[in-house]
């Protein structure tokens, strides 16, 4: 995992940048479960599948109930696009499943969490 050690330190920095703590439990949660049950590989797409489920879980919470035509149609068409992303990244991921878990999973959890 930390073979591109300034990689991961600019994607830790977009982690700790972008979201709030709530939102770096979720993050962390999904992380645990990939690695853990889907026997997923630490990865810049499991990264990047992580973000995005969180962004997904971040926009589900926002409701344009009442809201102008233009916010309405923004928030769909955010919401399809990060659907896409997300079923291509889980589609790569699965072609490199695991039978056991990674153990550098462990590893990018307490990375994540240092400060």
């Amino acid at each position: 995992m930390l073979e591109d050690a300034a990689e991961w330190k600019e994607l830790k920095s977009k982690f700790l940048r972008d979201f709030a703590s709530v939102e770096q439990l979720f993050f962390l949660k999904k992380a645990r479960e990939c690695v853990n049950e889907k026997g997923y590989p630490v990865s810049e797409d499991l990264f990047n599948f992580c973000y995005f489920l969180t962004i997904r879980e971040r926009f589900s919470l926002i409701n344009a109930q009442g809201g102008e035509g233009m916010m309405r149609f923004m928030l769909v068409q955010s919401r399809r696009e990060i659907e896409i992303e997300v079923k291509a990244l889980e589609k790569r991921l699965e072609g490199k499943r695991r039978p056991v878990a990674d153990e550098q999973g462990r590893k990018l959890l307490e990375y994540l969490v240092r400060g």
